[in-house]
């Protein structure tokens, strides 16, 4: 498809005189001739602008795009966050009339072989180089979410962990808590299993450092579910030192940390204080309700249908990455 810059080149003129010509700017100050040899190489390279094009999609196909998630169905069940911003992509691709596929692993795998025809793709999770490239050989249209695996070639929408995460921990601080527990997870991409860096422990073992608060004994790893945080909060309490407050990385785990302090006969926060992350629905509902990091997952996956549609529908070259904020909900458990 010709672009302004492709008639500029061929017209000898700027891409700025191209845009005004084709768009009948009459403060513009150009010769007829100049004017009649840009419509005319427009006409030859078939360009069409924007407006044009917009139109052709609403009377003729409509943009498909794929939604693939690197969880599978039932992982995605159990981890409201992703979840979440699958719907919230959904939703927008409702509003903007956009016919989209969702796409899930399935045996580390993404079965999108049947889909040759889509005009972008938003990922949803972290991804491996090999599916990476596999995305790409389907389109070059990519978003991803949650993740941002090449900001100078791909469109990205992320929070800020590292800006969260310290918030949350001097935020303990300053309500008196020296020793503050990390409890978290592992995550891996690809064939080889590579693990994916986690800038919430990242963060969270740098700030303790830095405050001479650091106790490798403090940090608790395990998956991201329910039934580790459950059983890692009890691995936690049979130490001779408990810390008196935890930061858990996502509202899931934190569940199930609760319980295991409820099962102890220890209050919180008034044994321990406890603060999680993502917001998930029912976390407000818990006892005490919980204090966690609001994550604006829904916007993520409507922001990301709208950089992808700007990539679509505009030819965008230079690639965006979004970074939506975050919010410190304090709560009873803290």
């Amino acid at each position: 498809m010709a672009t302004i810059k492709d008639i500029a080149e061929k017209a000898g003129v700027s891409p700025a005189t191209v845009s005004r010509v084709l768009n009948y700017d009459k403060s513009l100050s150009v010769s007829d001739e100049t004017r009649k040899k840009v419509f005319e190489i427009a006409e030859e390279l078939d360009y069409k602008t924007v407006r044009e094009r917009k139109k052709e999609r609403e009377v003729g196909k409509r943009i498909k795009v794929g939604l693939i998630n690197w969880y599978s169905e039932k992982e995605e069940l159990g981890d409201p966050y992703y979840l979440s911003i699958r719907l919230g992509a959904e939703k927008e691709c409702y509003n903007k009339n956009v016919d989209i596929v969702k796409i899930f692993k399935q045996d580390d795998r993404y079965g999108i072989n049947q889909f040759d025809d889509l005009d972008g793709i938003i990922a949803i999770g972290k991804f491996s180089e090999d599916d990476i490239d596999t995305f790409l050989s389907y389109s070059k249209n990519i978003v991803f979410v949650d993740s941002s695996p090449n900001e100078k070639k791909f469109d990205s929408v992320v929070i800020d962990f590292k800006k969260a995460v310290l918030e949350v921990l001097k935020y303990l601080i300053k309500l008196g808590h020296n020793q503050i527990g990390y409890i978290g997870g592992r995550e891996y991409v690809g064939n080889n299993k590579r693990l994916v860096e986690d800038e919430r422990e990242e963060t969270y073992i740098s700030f303790m450092k830095e405050k001479g608060l650091f106790n490798p004994n403090n940090i608790y790893i395990g998956r991201f579910t329910a039934e580790d945080g459950y059983k890692l909060m009890k691995e936690a309490l049979q130490k001779e030192e408990v810390p008196t407050a935890f930061f858990i990385a996502n509202d899931t785990m934190a569940t199930g940390a609760i319980r295991a302090l409820y099962e102890a006969n220890l209050k919180v926060p008034d044994d321990i204080s406890i603060i999680g992350f993502n917001d998930n629905a029912t976390s407000k509902f818990l006892v005490p309700p919980l204090s966690t990091v609001k994550v604006y997952t829904e916007f993520m996956g409507a922001t990301a249908v709208n950089l992808l549609l700007e990539r679509i529908n505009d030819n965008r070259e230079i690639s965006k990455k979004v970074i939506i904020p975050s919010e410190l909900i304090i709560r009873e458990s803290c």
